[in-house]
């Protein structure tokens, strides 16, 4: 399975997306969402879950924003929106802007609302709830049922650092259903400022850039995307009569 991909043949590519794939999530996650940009022209380049080896993921970031085309954006869910922030908090070179997706509200790992009366669940019992939680879209179920689980990863202590000194552009997207990060503990956790905002997907789940509505999160993503090649400032594109 590709960990990248690139803009069509005989088009000029128009920016460069790191994804960093977060805890239990491998490169395979992002295959749709990565084919998806690159074919409006963006450059995509996926790390594979950044909270195995923080340290050489971050050397591996830092590498890329520093190659190929800018703007470059870092785009995470889960610890790998974490992960982003973690960047943007270093003042890493070459970074324009950052897209946070399902930001963890807790260090802990997710309980997932299971039942266990009285009884300690079984594995496949944590696995299935893990995607219901996550999804809702059929095809991305059956990716993460070859994926590891939430349900046995807290987030690293490294990476729950504070959010609100961050220096890029930022496009935070959350679900309104997500059960694993819920909106109302986690919109303080996205940073807030001129250049910085909060879209609440209707009904989403927590890995929104692979639920049901991934077409209209990746058309909000793109439009982020094409502002910033215009200026840090986000000038407006599409502006209502």
């Amino acid at each position: 399975m590709s960990d990248q991909w690139n803009e069509p043949e005989g088009i000029n590519p128009r920016g460069t997306v790191v994804v960093a794939a977060g805890r239990g999530e491998t490169p395979e996650v992002y295959a749709r969402f990565g084919r998806r940009l690159a074919a409006d022209a963006y450059r995509v380049r996926v790390l594979p879950d950044v909270t195995t080896d923080l340290t050489a993921s971050f050397a591996a970031a830092e590498k890329l924003l520093l190659s190929d085309i800018g703007p470059h954006v870092v785009i995470g869910s889960d610890t790998g929106a974490l992960f982003a922030l973690a960047l943007a908090a270093r003042g890493t070179p070459g970074l324009d802007g950052l897209v946070l997706a399902g930001l963890p509200a807790s260090r802990r790992a997710p309980a997932f609302g299971i039942d266990l009366g009285g009884h300690e669940a079984s594995p496949q019992a944590w696995a299935e709830a893990d995607i219901e939680a996550r999804t809702a879209c059929p095809n991305h179920q059956r990716v993460l049922s070859g994926a590891g689980s939430l349900s046995s990863a807290p987030v690293p202590a490294e990476l729950a650092g504070e959010t609100e000194a961050i220096g890029v552009p930022v496009l935070g997207l959350h679900g309104s259903a997500d059960l694993i990060s819920p909106l109302a503990q986690a919109r303080g956790r996205y940073p807030a400022g001129p250049v910085a905002a909060l879209t609440v997907i209707e009904g989403g789940r927590h890995d929104i850039l692979n639920d049901v509505t991934h077409r209209t999160v990746a058309a909000l993503v793109v439009q982020f995307l094409e502002r910033l090649r215009l200026g840090t400032d986000l000038p407006a594109i599409a502006v209502a009569a």
